[in-house]
């Protein structure tokens, strides 16, 4: 076995490295950028070895500096986690040449199925479903859209060596072609050196499942179930499940059996993931068709080891050593249900706009890398498991992903796992930037989500206008209204005894007008706690200055945010934020005679909505320009973001060009 391993990787996933080769008595080695000087990870392990500034291209893809860090500490092994060089082939192969283990798969199945185009042909060989499409190289605009008219609409333009949802566009029709192919070039060169793009039919209804493979160097190869992918955000996982409501046992064993045979064909060993399309318009669930193969660890690997109780990094290490699996096939159970959410730096309630910055407040959950050991300490404390990378007053870099943290539950039922996910959302206190904490809170209440019911087309249908927040029940609505009564009170009563302020003799306000959501309730809390008549079995204990309330009406437990406002709360819990306003009752009436503020009309500028480059500008000061228009194009988090004019007018001023790095809420032009 190793002595020591070198992490080429940061954030959650070195973290996610180090703690079990710890556990293995083995010792590691990170490296990291400028940006990274200060995080988790590296503070984990034994050594840490500063390759470069901060972007990427000039640290953690540069392979020579990975493997003078090796030189530099006597690294025996090299684990890439995933990203980065992970599926570089030229990587394992310098590795190699330098004697340094590569704690993944073998180089000639990397290349085999790293490149999107050339794994659709090996698997089409092989008798493998394919979606039918292009296989091969495409001269330019022109010429893809040729194709796609013959492959017929809707298509999918992908980057061939592109993962993570980068380098994707979906094309309806002719104009979305012209639009989106030369971006999913671009995109493709910038993330992963490789402009080359193919194009394959959208399947309708479709679901993404995804079985993860897991092989050694003497010719054992099992699959370990597999994991639903489907709610995805622009081709971005979100929510990720094991095993997938989906799949049947009939299914399973043929989708697994096909993906162990397409992984013996290419002489694969360690862990991997064979990615399929599954057409949910098809109730026998045989319509299913090769995607890719990722020769890596998923970032969704914690739902597997759950279920199985399988150290996923572990095994790679011991492969990697040249051990054999210790199970068999047989071996692998299914034990439960686990469910991930990736915790993401994006702004939900503005379209999703990526966010940075500095995380002012970051309290998970349960801490992060600790369990209870249960199932050989994978599935966290009480069933929640927190991946994260990230500290209170870090940052959180323009430079790499915006994930902040996953989010792991486990139950014995799907419903169980999803119920332990709201209220570990609940609980998880973010503060300093955008985060979509409340979006997926929302889709593990959405009964269409309970229901099992999942496409890639799940967020796009059923949030077509945006999110504005989970839906929220009138009983929810008065169990706050409660609530909020009772924190009022309590600060009231804090405020009369601090010198200065009131009377130390006066009665704090005890009867309220609580107004959520435009409904004003009637909050008394005098013998007993009544909301608009009504007796409430209200149950909590508050102290002023508390950012997380934990309160249980009757039979129903909350875990709230609350922040004080100028006339109440703001009060966060299930997905959504209220607004909201509490005022004694003896002076509610007043509020009608109060002067609405209206806000400024932006709608003539055009407006950066996120930190970014400004990689195009497609106007100029006089031109015209009609509603839907692409104005400009702005690079932020490896991706490319069109804005585009929100009515027709002439272009008065412009402020800025192309090259520009701009900030949030940058005025880029001004319409007349």
């Amino acid at each position: 076995m190793f002595k020591k391993i070198l992490i080429a990787n940061r954030g959650e996933i070195a973290c996610r490295v180090i703690k079990t080769a710890r556990r293995m008595g083995i010792q590691t080695v990170a490296v990291y950028s400028d940006a990274d000087a200060r995080a988790p990870f590296v503070q984990m392990a034994d050594e840490a070895v500063h390759i470069g500034p901060s972007p990427a291209a000039q640290s953690y893809l540069i392979a020579d500096k990975i493997i003078a860090a090796c030189k530099q500490t006597g690294a025996e092994a090299v684990h890439p986690g995933y990203g980065f060089l992970s599926e570089r082939t030229s990587f394992a192969e310098q590795l190699k040449a330098e004697g340094i283990a590569f704690i993944g798969p073998p180089v000639g199945a990397i290349a085999a199925m790293g490149d999107k185009i050339e794994s659709k042909k090996l698997a089409k060989e092989a008798g493998v479903n394919v979606v039918p499409g292009f296989v091969g190289e495409i001269e330019d605009t022109e010429h893809a859209v040729r194709i796609s008219n013959e492959i017929g609409y809707p298509v999918m333009m992908k980057a061939s060596a592109g993962g993570g949802g980068k380098g994707m566009r979906l094309a309806y029709d002719e104009k979305d072609v012209r639009e989106g192919f030369e971006a999913v070039k671009r995109e493709g060169l910038n993330s992963f050196g490789d402009d080359r793009v193919f194009i394959e039919k959208f399947i309708l209804n479709p679901r993404h499942i995804e079985i993860q493979i897991l092989g050694d160097q003497h010719g054992n190869i099992l699959y370990l179930n597999e994991r639903e992918c489907s709610i995805q955000r622009r081709h971005q996982k979100v929510v990720e499940e094991a095993p997938s409501p989906f799949v049947t046992p009939k299914m399973r064993k043929a989708m697994g059996e096909q993906c162990v045979a397409l992984s013996r064909a290419v002489g694969y060993y360690s862990a991997g993931t064979v990615e399929l399309i599954v057409s949910g318009a098809d109730p026998t669930g045989e319509s299913f068709y090769f995607l890719e193969m990722n020769t890596r660890l998923q970032v969704e690997h914690p739902v597997t080891e759950c279920i199985t109780g399988i150290d996923l990094v572990e095994q790679m290490i011991r492969v990697a050593a040249g051990e054999k699996l210790a199970f068999s096939q047989d071996d692998i159970k299914i034990d439960g249900w686990a469910i991930e959410n990736r915790v993401y730096a994006e702004d939900p309630y503005r379209g999703f706009l990526p966010s940075t910055g500095r995380l002012v407040r970051y309290q998970p959950p349960v801490p992060g890398w600790e369990d209870d050991g249960e199932a050989n300490g994978r599935r966290g404390l009480g069933g929640v498991r927190v991946d994260d990378g990230v500290y209170e007053g870090g940052e959180v870099s323009m430079f790499y992903d915006p994930m902040i943290a996953k989010l792991i539950t486990w139950g014995e039922t799907r419903d169980e796992a999803a119920d332990l996910q709201i209220a570990a959302l609940d609980r998880f206190q973010l503060e300093g930037l955008g985060h979509n904490v409340d979006f997926v809170s929302a889709i593990m209440q959405h009964p269409r989500f309970r229901s099992g019911e999942l496409t890639t087309g799940f967020i796009a249908e059923e949030y077509p206008d945006g999110f504005t927040g989970a839906a929220t029940s009138a009983e929810t609505a008065k169990h706050l209204a409660a609530i909020a009564g009772f924190i009022a009170t309590a600060r009231a009563d804090r405020a009369r005894q601090i010198d200065g302020q009131l009377d130390g003799e006066l009665e704090p306000p005890y009867d309220w007008a609580v107004t959520i959501g435009g409904q004003t309730y009637a909050v008394s809390l005098d013998d007993e706690i009544t909301v608009d008549g009504e007796e409430v079995d209200l149950a909590l204990e508050y102290t002023p200055g508390e950012r997380l309330v934990e309160a249980e009406v009757g039979d129903v437990s909350y875990g709230i945010k609350v922040e004080p406002t100028r006339t109440g709360l703001t009060m966060t819990t299930r997905g959504a934020i209220h607004k909201v306003q509490i005022l004694p009752a003896g002076i509610a009436h007043l509020t009608k005679h109060m002067i609405e503020k209206v806000p400024p009309d932006l709608s003539r500028f055009l407006i950066c909505p996120m930190p970014g480059l400004l990689v195009a500008l497609n106007v100029a000061e006089g031109d015209k320009v009609e509603a839907g228009q692409p104005l400009a194009v702005v690079e932020a988090m490896k991706m490319e973001n069109i804005l585009r004019a929100e009515k027709s007018a002439t272009v008065k001023k412009v402020n800025a060009k192309a090259g520009d790095s701009l900030a949030v809420d940058a005025v880029i032009l001004e319409l007349e």
